[in-house]
């Protein structure tokens, strides 16, 4: 874990041991700032990308790291998504695993790949009826907000633990490390707002949505904070599978989601 001389910033703002403004790929933190940004060191300050540990020296933040960095998870080693896709309803990786993949980079990438893991691994049922008609596992819209969620807010000083997706037959459960912020509970999540990583989720609300989230995902950018995710995830999800979606605490200090899979429809009663 990294402390900063005050220890009063936030674990985002803070220096990141053994890196520098060379550890910062310009291309992705252009995307953030804009092509206007004149003096690219003086505005990765002040968009708190860049920042002085206590000796002076220059070095990448936290969120500098997550959000503009190439491969974040050499600096944080958890910070990445571990999915896989199970046969079955049981995690068996030696007798069970359909297709598994770690999803690293910058945290907008993360969230794209997340959820385009998810739609490549989910069935999607179709009848004639008499046009096609389609019927998917999950809800799109849910699933990508349940991963845009769980990178944005999980606790990010906690070591080695990562994010996990894990899909089944009959759901998909996403594993996101740390405890619920500021005094939320399980009850209120889908009632309240608040949020781990506020620098985080200011910079994800200038990526736009793009990719497999462009045809899934009603706006403009990654995140809107308006606290809108938890609902849209128990609806969607409740009104295509019949079954409210679980949230889950284990030992304060990781939080499931589970999300229930749509049952195929009988196409005697379509």
């Amino acid at each position: 874990m990294f402390h900063t001389p005050t220890d009063l910033l936030r674990f985002e703002e803070q220096a990141v041991p053994e890196t520098s403004v060379k550890d910062l790929n310009e291309r992705l933190w252009r995307r953030l700032l804009g092509p206007l940004a004149l003096n690219p060191v003086e505005a990765l300050h002040k968009a708190k990308l860049l920042t002085r540990d206590g000796s002076g020296k220059e070095q990448a933040t936290v969120a500098g790291v997550l959000m503009a960095s190439l491969d974040p998870h050499l600096w944080l080693p958890g910070a990445y998504i571990e999915a896989v896709r199970y046969r079955g309803t049981h995690p068996d990786s030696y007798l069970h695993p359909i297709n598994a993949s770690r999803i690293e980079g910058p945290l907008d990438r993360q969230i794209r790949e997340g959820l385009a893991f998810i739609r490549s691994n989910m069935s999607t049922a179709a009848i004639k009826a008499p046009g096609r008609i389609e019927f998917p596992q999950f809800s799109l819209r849910a699933a990508f907000e349940a991963v845009a969620n769980a990178v944005a807010h999980r606790d990010y000083s906690i070591h080695g633990s990562k994010i996990r997706i894990l899909q089944f037959d009959d759901r998909c459960e996403i594993y996101s490390p740390g405890a619920l912020p500021n005094s939320l509970t399980i009850d209120s999540l889908p009632f309240r707002q608040s949020t781990r990583n506020e620098l985080v989720t200011s910079l994800l609300a200038r990526c736009p949505v793009e990719g497999a989230a462009a045809d899934v995902v009603r706006r403009q950018f990654l995140m809107e904070k308006r606290g809108d995710g938890v609902p849209v995830i128990l609806r969607e999800s409740l009104e295509l599978s019949g079954r409210e979606p679980e949230y889950r605490l284990f030992d304060g200090e990781e939080l499931l989601l589970t999300i229930w899979a749509a049952k195929p429809p009988d196409p005697d009663s379509v």
